[in-house]
């Protein structure tokens, strides 16, 4: 089981198994998790899955394309350095224990 924990921007948190070869954004529709629209269906043509990485995730995930480093500029929420796109990550063993905050806003 691969544990990844969503945190909102209140602080609140929900920790859920995540499945091997989904992707964080479809990790988080299926359990639920309010804050991660994707509205394309995670075909990176929005970037309204935006979501910030922690260490671990940012280390699992690589670095960003860059189709998916432009794409970040359109996000509501300004860009940090471990902004990614959720539909871009994909899960794996390595992502165990990792924490993805959520923005503020999508729009």
């Amino acid at each position: 089981m691969i544990d990844i924990t969503f945190i909102q921007p209140d602080g609140s948190q929900k920790t859920v198994a995540a499945k091997a070869g989904h992707t964080i954004m479809e990790t988080a529709q299926a359990h639920g998790i309010d804050g991660v629209i994707a509205e394309c269906g995670g075909s990176m043509a929005c970037a309204t899955c935006h979501v910030f990485l922690d260490d671990i995730a940012l280390t699992a995930a690589g670095p960003a394309s860059d189709s998916e480093d432009d794409m970040l500029e359109f996000a509501a929420t300004p860009r940090a350095d471990n902004s990614r796109l959720s539909c871009q990550v994909t899960v794996t063993d390595a992502l165990n224990g990792a924490q993805i905050t959520i923005p503020e806003t999508q729009f």
